[in-house]
């Protein structure tokens, strides 16, 4: 006899994060329990709310110590790993998070005797990558599959929401820097895709049940190259700016400095990364591994990024129509 949603019970492995939050969302809407499996729980009382009290709670693991995942996959039918790093710090290193701890999730997840295990990947995994960062998320993929069979890989494009770290960063610079970076020319192409929409992919998959063992691709509506994502954010907070082309050798030298920050502006993976396009492939298109596949339309970021960017202006949501700064 099949579980209800309320009977069903889900541990989310970083789920207080960008994605994370939005993704215990969209699972509390349709009545599932879910442990969302965090560093520091104390920290993580937000997500409490997202649901009806009782049905979600943020509980101690870390992907690097395989008994506090067994302890918080105990029970669980479906698991997902959202933990990531966009660059490597001390213990927090792509080989200990997105190599040893997809390994280990998966490995909590099959002895748990869950039915399913996700793994949130990132388009452009590949191992034969000059990018460290592409290279791990690939290796991550494959020690999933691994140790649970039939695991689910989702691989958006950059994800952009409220939260995100990549439209905020740039308009951000917008309000102090005379000029914004075109790394490469700014000729790499991107599929910008929403939280939102992200999130309920992984909602759609898990009420199918179905341990399929596919990858998924997750775009949005529109590719478009980095010289036009930071002509959006620079008519978005309604500032004018010049966009300077930064060849490929000059990036490099400029990466190796600013990686060197507590929180890194750029680093030298994140310029290897960029050497390639970040779109869903043709193949995920006509196999239906897509966001339209699963029956949704993508939302464009020119519906969403300008009800989060309008505090860069000038004056905030008061910034005269029309009046750059």
């Amino acid at each position: 006899m099949a579980r209800t949603a309320s009977e069903t019970l889900i541990t989310i492995i970083g789920g207080s994060g960008f994605v994370g939050r939005h993704l215990v969302q969209a699972l509390a809407r349709r009545g599932y329990r879910m442990r969302v499996a965090v560093r520091r729980p104390d920290l993580a009382g937000y997500v409490q709310p997202l649901g009806t009290p009782g049905q979600i709670m943020p509980v101690q693991a870390n992907v690097r110590y395989p008994d506090s995942l067994a302890a918080v996959c105990d029970g669980a039918s479906v698991v997902i790993n959202l933990t990531g790093v966009l660059y490597s710090a001390g213990a927090q290193s792509f080989d200990g998070i997105h190599v040893f701890g997809a390994e280990a999730s998966a490995k909590a997840a099959r002895a748990a005797g869950a039915r399913q295990f996700f793994q949130m990947s990132a388009l452009g995994a590949d191992p034969g990558s000059a990018s460290e960062y592409a290279r791990s998320k690939a290796e991550g993929e494959a020690r999933a599959r691994a140790n649970f069979p039939g695991a689910i890989i989702i691989r958006p494009s950059i994800v952009f929401g409220p939260e995100d770290d990549f439209f905020n960063r740039f308009a951000a610079m917008a309000r102090f820097s005379p000029a914004l970076p075109l790394i490469g020319g700014g000729m790499t192409k991107f599929q910008p895709v929403y939280c939102g929409d992200v999130a309920e992919g992984f909602a759609r998959l898990v009420d199918a049940g179905v341990a399929s063992g596919t990858t998924f691709e997750f775009g949005g509506p529109e590719i478009l190259t980095f010289k036009e994502v930071l002509e959006f954010i620079l008519a978005t907070v309604e500032r004018k700016r010049l966009l300077i082309p930064m060849p490929w050798p000059i990036a490099k030298m400029k990466a190796s400095v600013l990686g060197l920050l507590p929180k890194p502006l750029l680093t030298m993976d994140q310029v290897e990364l960029l050497k390639n396009d970040n779109v869903v492939s043709d193949e995920a298109r006509r196999e239906g591994r897509t966001l339209e596949g699963l029956g949704i339309v993508p939302r464009t970021i020119e519906s969403v990024v300008p009800s989060y960017l309008y505090r860069y202006r000038r004056a905030g949501q008061f910034t005269a129509p029309g009046k750059l700064a």
